[in-house]
């Protein structure tokens, strides 16, 4: 493999900040006056990945595309680089997430049914501001309510290459609907 196509595929994948596709790595390669197929790319990939196998970082695939990043035994140190603090997420606010993963699409109103409880439009609006989920469309029922279902950005933030990947739901006893909870949780 061209060393020199190996290392600007390293340093594409470094500079991003996000995840990219193998046909966005070609774009840019081009761009550059580097032809190389898709399949030339993934080779690059698979390189890189050897050559990080002793250092502190990754090529992760997660549903946007490929990305570099910290391995997670590394991360701890890192967090005392940055002072903003992530919000942290609430039980209802997860709990409406993980029902929406697992269900979508869904209408607030399923959530509800599944729930038991209201859901806020706090919660919503915040997991529409972290462009975890998305308005998939309208159900057709009175009052049009929309559908929501997870987005690309809510997988890649899990690390997740797709939905699929999830873990399985445990089986539910109608006594320990508390224990079923916070295994999910």
């Amino acid at each position: 493999m061209d060393i020199k196509i190996v290392n600007t595929v390293e340093a594409l994948l470094f500079g991003a900040g996000r995840p990219l596709r193998l046909s966005e790595i070609r774009g840019l390669l081009e761009s550059d006056g580097l032809i190389a197929e898709l399949s030339d790319i993934k080779k690059c990939i698979n390189e890189l990945e050897q050559r990080f196998n002793s250092s502190s970082l990754e090529i992760t695939e997660v549903a946007s595309g490929f990305r570099l990043q910290i391995k997670q035994t590394y991360s701890a140190p890192i967090t005392h680089l940055w002072n903003e603090r992530t919000p942290r997420i609430s039980k209802a606010l997860m709990e409406t997430i993980s029902i929406i993963s697992y269900k979508q699409p869904v209408t607030r109103g399923d959530i509800e049914d599944i729930r038991g409880v209201s859901v806020s439009t706090q919660s919503i609006r915040s997991l529409l501001e972290r462009n975890w989920i998305k308005v998939t469309g309208f159900k057709d029922a009175p009052g049009r309510p929309a559908l929501y279902s997870t987005t690309k950005e809510f997988l890649d933030d899990l690390n997740l290459k797709s939905i699929s990947e999830l873990p399985e739901l445990p089986e539910v006893d109608e006594g320990s609907n508390d224990q079923v909870l916070s295994e999910v949780i």
